[in-house]
């Protein structure tokens, strides 16, 4: 009876463990300052979870959202919000030619794998977030969030993914620059 219960509670910690989602991490995250503004690269390491790739390959786009928002720290009130900024890039999987296309703006990019494809959506350099007359001489801080996007599915994919943690990718950083 014991072995039953020891063998049960290996698994209850086990399965969940599978079921989670990778957490990205930053390989870069760099903040420069100078006569033009304010500028963010950054590039994160994710592979997607099974799941998420299956319906991927099944026709269903993928929205990657970066946001930032610069922040100016006030003593005697909450922190000033200096400026917001977000970026969209959608990935999708096109059947009949056998590419991914990666949508960012107006542009659109065509890949032979889902591994080239992700490389443009990991990585950011040079990304232009706030200008010059907005940054004062006080201390300033950014706070960044990346994350795949659910809520821009087709809604019968909402409804579906409620409540799994494999569509929960989601990286957040909050870093001072002077």
């Amino acid at each position: 009876m014991w072995f039953a219960a020891l063998v049960f509670a290996w698994l209850a910690l086990w399965l969940p463990m599978q079921a989670r989602a990778e957490v990205p991490e930053f390989t870069e995250f760099e903040i420069v300052r100078n006569d033009e503004g304010v500028s963010l690269s950054f590039a994160l390491r994710f592979d997607l979870p099974r799941g998420v790739e299956d319906a991927l390959s099944k026709g269903v786009p993928l929205y990657f959202v970066a946001e930032i928002e610069v922040f100016r720290d006030r003593w005697y009130w909450r922190d000033k919000r200096i400026t917001k900024a977000s970026r969209v890039w959608r990935v999708a999987y096109q059947p009949l030619t056998r590419k991914y296309r990666v949508s960012f703006g107006g542009l659109n990019q065509n890949f032979d794998s889902l591994n080239d494809a992700l490389v443009n959506v990991r990585r950011v350099s040079g990304w232009k977030i706030a200008e010059k007359d907005q940054i004062d001489d006080g201390r300033h801080y950014v706070e960044f969030t990346y994350r795949l996007d659910t809520t821009l599915l087709p809604r019968p994919m909402q409804i579906g993914i409620g409540g799994q943690p494999e569509w929960t990718l989601l990286v957040e950083k909050t870093q001072r620059f002077h």
